[in-house]
């Protein structure tokens, strides 16, 4: 008797973001609190991936959303993460400010959220903003998260925030009309950061000299796709160009993060003899792995690692698959086994999807899953950019503005 095949079930995820947007969070998100402006990114956008936000919640609710993240713009450009900062416009000066910053990937965010609930971005202060960018640049082209007390630049040199900066500036400047006077970021330095980021394997890491990692590959070809968006001069980028040896080593080791190995076996409960009673060659021969010859055909699920060696995880079918959209490539991916990982091992009953199989159901995870699926296709799922990691209905919301 087969089994039936498992399906995307809709209206549990429907409810499951419903209940992350109206209701109060698990107490496991508290650590989590400074982080509001991605945690509403997370269930605005699966809410509308899933094509229900406009008809799952009333215009009141959206203009209540749409001033709330107003009311985390900072006055001097930018947005911070959560309310927990500000002490008020009465109160704050020279000499405080830096204790409640704007930062990077919260920008970004806000300026997406904006974006995904129809606002036209008109109570932005894009000026001050792309002033603001810059400031949280280095000398190597990488970007900080946010300024600091006495001018200093907080944050590691990481992609992640090169990723959002490249976002903002994408979102904002576009033909950078009336900004003639408004300097830009150094994007030569960015792009040259970005490319010494690539590993010997193939993959991009953090900074220059660290493991490649899915995450951060993603970060780095986001950034390259922002700025290609935005100058004829970045389309043949070696990274972004099919053919050079950059890409080709990018593409291959994308390729190998899908996986079989979904889980950790389970550990043998037979009570193991002391080791002194053992006899030792017996002892080194047991303790030699039983590898089977690998038979593609009794495959059923592969999902997506992040590094290499490791099980598969849910949101790297997304760090992996968009990076790949992105670079014209998905078709490597076996987009059966791939679905069948989702859908059959970490789609949990009550909606959203976990991190591995068995594990509860959380925002982040939960999303990217979904989003992985929007890449091939799912019925009843809208259309996803994978640089701006939001439906294409937003994209084209933001090209309507004035200034794009």
């Amino acid at each position: 008797m087969t089994t039936p095949e498992a399906s995307f079930t809709t209206e549990r995820h429907v409810k499951y973001y419903l209940r992350c947007l109206k209701t109060f969070l698990p107490s496991a998100y508290t650590s989590n609190d400074s982080n509001r402006m991605l945690l509403a990114y997370l269930t605005l956008s699966g809410l509308d991936v899933l094509g229900v936000l406009e008809t799952k919640t009333t215009p009141e609710e959206r203009s209540s959303y749409i001033n709330w993240l107003y009311h985390c713009q900072v006055p001097t450009g930018g947005f911070r993460g959560f309310p927990g900062t500000d002490f008020g416009s009465d109160r704050r000066n020279k000499d405080n400010e830096a204790w409640d910053p704007a930062n990077v990937p919260a920008t970004f965010f806000a300026l997406v959220n904006l974006l995904v609930l129809g606002d036209d971005l008109s109570r932005v202060k894009r000026k001050e903003c792309l002033e603001w960018l810059p400031s949280v640049q280095r000398n190597d082209g990488s970007f900080g998260e946010l300024v600091g007390p006495d001018g200093s630049l907080g944050g590691a040199r990481d992609l992640r925030y090169c990723c959002c900066a490249a976002g903002i500036r994408f979102v904002l400047r576009g033909r950078g009309d009336g900004l003639e006077d408004v300097p830009d970021i150094d994007v030569a330095g960015l792009v040259s950061f970005i490319e010494a980021c690539q590993t010997y394997d193939g993959g991009m890491a953090e900074s220059p000299f660290c493991e490649s990692h899915s995450g951060h590959t993603y970060c780095a070809i986001g950034a390259l796709d922002f700025l290609r968006r935005s100058s004829q001069d970045l389309q043949t980028l070696p990274l972004l160009s099919a053919g050079s040896r950059q890409f080709e080593a990018l593409t291959t080791w994308l390729a190998s993060r899908q996986t079989a190995e979904i889980e950790e076996p389970e550990e043998d409960d037979e009570e193991e003899q002391p080791r002194s009673l053992k006899d030792p060659l017996t002892d080194q021969i047991n303790e030699l792995p039983d590898i089977a010859p690998l038979d593609a055909d009794t495959i059923t699920c592969a999902g997506f690692n992040g590094r290499c060696n490791k099980y598969a995880d849910t949101c790297y079918s997304f760090w992996n698959g968009a990076t790949l959209v992105m670079l014209n490539q998905y078709g490597v991916v076996d987009e059966v086994r791939n679905r069948r990982y989702l859908l059959e091992k970490t789609q949990h009953l009550v909606g959203g999807f976990g991190k591995g199989p068995g594990d509860p159901p959380d925002l982040l995870h939960s999303y990217f899953g979904m989003v992985s699926l929007a890449f091939q296709g799912e019925a009843g799922l809208n259309a996803v950019d994978p640089a701006m990691g939001t439906t294409e209905r937003t994209v084209r919301h933001l090209k309507s503005l004035p200034w794009q």
